[in-house]
């Protein structure tokens, strides 16, 4: 069994690789579409502008790719910008198509709070039932760093938020897809149990034939 961590050339994914090292899950970092696809589970991480992200998904031939994997049911993890090419569009430079897995768009954070929103802020957790925030207790802290917020249409996938002047969609999940706006990998013994509780996902994972 492997997790594959897509390397799309948004910004530095080392701490997140670190990471699963650390929790001793055996990884694949890559590009190649083939490996992605045989993975047993997928982990979208990366910063930086929604446009750059899903382009350079496209230019690698990995947009259609996680589209495939995420119907046929592939435990699948966004981590920040990861999480927010999951919605229709992102408005950061105009208005960008995204993957379309969720209903809504991924706006700048209101006005009145200091732009990014970065450092620490605690959950309130929404869904008592989700395995990827298992053994996460109401009002644990999580590192952000991020500009952009996911509006989803459908408040149903929302598994936790974050106030930070309005309520922040720190969590969606529906299915086998999972997406977090904070970075697990740089949270603590919090981070690192997300991140096992991932791994746990994959392991009892029954996909479908592509």
């Amino acid at each position: 069994m492997y997790i594959a961590i897509i390397n799309y050339n948004m910004g530095n994914i080392k701490s997140v690789e670190n990471a699963f090292i650390k929790i001793g899950a055996e990884i694949k970092v890559t590009k190649s579409p083939g490996t992605i696809i045989n993975a047993d589970a997928v982990v979208l991480p990366g910063v930086g502008a929604f446009g750059d992200a899903v382009k350079n998904l496209k230019e690698l031939k990995l947009y259609d790719v996680i589209k495939e994997i995420i119907y046929c049911d592939t435990p699948f993890l966004g981590i920040c910008i990861g999480l927010q090419v999951l919605f229709e569009f992102g408005m950061e430079g105009g208005k960008n198509k995204g993957l379309g897995i969720f209903k809504g768009i991924v706006k700048k954070i209101p006005e009145g709070v200091k732009i990014p929103h970065m450092g620490w802020n605690r959950l309130k957790i929404l869904s008592k039932n989700s395995k990827l925030l298992e053994g996460i207790k109401d009002g644990e802290s999580f590192y952000f760093v991020h500009s952009y917020l996911a509006e989803c249409e459908d408040k149903s996938i929302i598994s936790s938020t974050t106030d930070y002047g309005v309520d922040i969609a720190a969590s969606v999940e529906y299915k086998s897809t999972y997406g977090v706006q904070f970075h697990p990998e740089k949270s603590s013994s919090c981070g690192l149990q997300i991140l096992s509780n991932f791994v746990n996902i994959a392991k009892t994972s029954k996909r479908k034939a592509g």
